[in-house]
């Protein structure tokens, strides 16, 4: 890209273990979510936060124009689940088939590591899949149940 090529876009991903498993157990969070940072970093995405719960994990980034959205889904998925099948001790997981992309706005930066941060109180109250059809909600993107 040229010194003339500006871009601000700022996306938060959230894709969900298969079958809804309660699968990312609390002791290998810190360690995954760190894991995951890193493939952020190398995929030369400005990190903002990453963070999750047992059953799913939210990825929130900066992309730049050399790579696409799906691009950056698949090579997120595919080496965490690659982690997780060898530092995480589970050769038997895997991730849910799609996952959600979302733009945010520069404005809602800290709002949006804040809620990620805070997933472990939000899940008290409140399921993946009752999540993920709020999120749709708000993005007016029709849910799928």
């Amino acid at each position: 890209m040229g010194q003339h090529t500006f871009v601000s876009v700022r996306i938060h991903f959230t894709f969900g273990v298969s079958r809804r498993e309660h699968a990312i157990k609390s002791e290998l969070q810190s360690r995954f979510w760190a894991y995951i940072g890193g493939i952020a970093k190398n995929l030369d995405l400005v990190l903002y936060c990453v963070g999750g719960f047992d059953d799913h994990v939210h990825v929130y980034v900066g992309i730049p124009p050399t790579i696409t959205v799906a691009e950056i889904a698949q090579k997120l998925k595919a080496n965490a689940s690659r982690w997780m099948h060898e530092e995480g001790g589970m050769p038997e997981f895997a991730w849910q088939e799609g996952y959600g992309a979302f733009s945010v706005s520069v404005s809602h930066t800290d709002t949006t590591v804040a809620y990620i941060n805070n997933q472990a109180e939000h899940h008290k109250r409140i399921g993946y899949g009752a999540e993920l059809a709020k999120i749709l909600w708000r993005h007016k993107i029709k849910s799928l149940t």
